[in-house]
């Protein structure tokens, strides 16, 4: 019997130091280079682990990371509990609500994408050498695995690219987060029954349909009682003015300790229940997007570096590197997502100038590939070598997929939003009247401009989108918008508010910037720029400044149209 003591505490502590400080130090670099941090944590466990550090000084590896059972339990379990916050925290940015009112073209787009890249993947994996199988005898169910994990998109990853593109609260960041949203939700179900499946010892039917009934019936449960019973515990604690973030943290910890334990006992991963039940806490308004950062702040900051630090310290990269595997798994895994969304925004009538951007959206692995993968390794579903595979496929894609999309936005026809901004449709001081307020009087203005069409129809129009996607986009601004059937052109008015006005921004700041454009229905590509223009110009500090100095509504336009104005082309 192995018993803690000081020497594992201690070697616990300075594991920690070291993991968190290479993790974050080199997480934070990547940021800026616009790539996202997995790839660095990722690297730095291949540095520190068997890969490098234990090749090549294992007496310094052996003294950091000791080959003792208790002290490898200790981070082994801190890892675990990182990956069980990051499904719950993954759960949380998928708003239900939202995806199953887009169901039809969401639906289409993640039904598209799930079966599409299954075919595509199934066939090649299917003739893998015996070596590469854990076990040979199980090949279908290894397939279907392989089938299944490459079906899987990463949304924070594809929410970044967006965020860092000023797409993020367009109509089409709308609609690719939605079928993100039901992507996962229907990924990982399939997954949750494949890994039950293959856990069983036989392969009788009883047991089998009864895992299969049991995701099902409990995922159906939780989305549709859960979600209801859940918002009314988030009211509750908001209606008796409970010490928040604290207390909605407190409960949304408790519903994935719940749910994971009811997944667990029904044969399927407790990481399925966190993940459900960070989708059922989301559902509640009450949960602001404050306490939602503070949770997201909370689980990427500490937990999810040390989980995949420790999947480097575990695993020779170096030993069981395949080239050819590695290139098979990254072209199925890319094209096999790219054909499946492609075909599903075209299913779905979405416009052309959009179909790329959104299949680029629907490309990256990301973090719940290499998490997916792991479970199939400790589970005996895949050996080393394809885990590997995987891992490299999953942070490909996710370096690949900023430059691509920024290169495809790039091929568009570009126009300036400084155009369309017209000195009528301006409010140098907005009343205190709130978001609705706000919305209405500029709703007003923009219906001056493109009259016939009466400015309460424009104002419930951008009310109607503020209640599905906020468009708040951070550093104080906001950006409403709608579409109009009959226009010519887009109308951008603007109103600036002193005090600030609370929008529910994601960045919980109030919001002091006010644009409101509206543009007609066909014209996505003008649309989708001029959000971009503009969320990307008053990201600057100075252009802030400039426009909230201006007192007259002249000096207010003049400001707004050096600000809007496009830069001049490179030399």
């Amino acid at each position: 019997m192995h018993y803690l003591d000081e020497s594992h505490i201690f070697h616990f502590l300075a594991q920690l130091f070291v993991i968190l400080l290479c993790a974050r130090g080199l997480g934070e670099l990547f940021r800026r280079w616009k790539q996202p941090a997995l790839t660095a944590e990722l690297l730095v466990g291949i540095a520190l682990g068997p890969t490098l550090l234990g090749r090549f000084l294992p007496v310094l590896s052996s003294a950091l990371f000791p080959p003792d059972a208790v002290q490898q339990n200790m981070l082994e379990t801190v890892a675990w509990l990182g990956v069980l916050f990051l499904l719950l925290d993954t759960g949380l940015e998928i708003d239900f609500s939202i995806a199953w009112r887009q169901r039809g073209s969401a639906l289409a787009i993640a039904l598209s994408d799930i079966f599409i890249p299954m075919a595509v993947a199934f066939v090649p994996v299917m003739f893998l050498p015996d070596t590469l199988l854990a076990d040979p005898s199980r090949r279908l169910l290894f397939g279907l695995f392989m089938a299944t994990v490459m079906t899987i998109s990463a949304m924070p990853v594809a929410a970044r690219g967006l965020h860092d593109l000023d797409l993020l609260k367009t109509d089409l960041g709308f609609l690719t987060m939605s079928a993100l949203a039901v992507n996962d939700i229907i990924g990982w179900v399939l997954f949750a029954i494949i890994l039950g499946l293959f856990l069983q010892t036989t392969v009788a039917l009883g047991p089998i349909l009864l895992i299969f009934a049991g995701t099902l019936g409990f995922s159906v449960l939780a989305l549709t009682v859960g979600r209801p019973f859940s918002a009314r515990i988030f009211d509750a604690l908001k209606a008796r003015q409970f010490p928040e973030p604290a207390s909605s943290l407190t409960v949304t910890v408790l519903l994935g300790l719940l749910f994971g334990a009811i997944t667990q006992k029904l044969g399927v991963h407790a990481l399925f229940g966190f993940f459900l039940a960070g989708v059922v806490a989301g559902e509640a308004k009450s949960l602001s997007e404050d306490t939602r950062r503070v949770i997201s702040q909370m689980v990427y900051s500490l937990f999810v570096p040390l989980f995949f630090v420790n999947i480097g310290l575990k695993i020779d990269f170096a030993a069981n590197f395949h080239p050819g595997l590695v290139a098979l798994i990254c072209v199925v895994g890319i094209v096999g997502r790219y054909l499946g969304a492609w075909f599903g925004v075209t299913m779905a009538r979405v416009p052309r100038v959009n179909r790329d951007l959104i299949s680029i959206a629907h490309t990256p692995g990301g973090m719940m590939e290499i998490v997916v993968a792991l479970l199939a390794l400790e589970a005996g579903l895949v050996t080393p070598p394809v885990f590997v595979a995987i891992v490299f496929s999953a942070v490909f894609s996710s370096v690949v997929m900023g430059p691509w999309m920024s290169r495809s936005l790039a091929r568009r026809r570009m126009v300036s939003s400084v155009q369309f901004l017209d000195e009528q449709a301006l409010i140098p001081r907005l009343p205190d009247e709130g978001r609705a307020g706000a919305i209405r009087l500029l709703a007003a203005k923009v219906a001056q401009l493109s009259s016939p069409v009466a400015a309460h129809h424009i104002e419930q129009l951008a009310l109607k989108r503020e209640t599905e996607f906020g468009t708040a986009v951070g550093h104080g601004v906001a950006i409403p918008h709608v579409r109009l059937g009959h226009l010519r052109n887009p109308v951008l008015a603007y109103g600036h508010s002193a005090e600030g006005l609370d929008w529910d921004a994601p960045d919980a700041e109030p919001v002091h910037h006010v644009f409101f454009l509206a543009s007609a229905a066909g014209a996505e590509d003008v649309h989708v720029q001029i959000l971009a223009q503009i969320a990307r110009a008053m990201a600057k500090p100075e252009h802030r400044h400039s426009v909230s100095a201006a007192q007259t509504p002249a000096a207010l336009y003049k400001a707004l149209r050096s600000v809007l104005a496009p830069p001049p082309p490179k030399s």
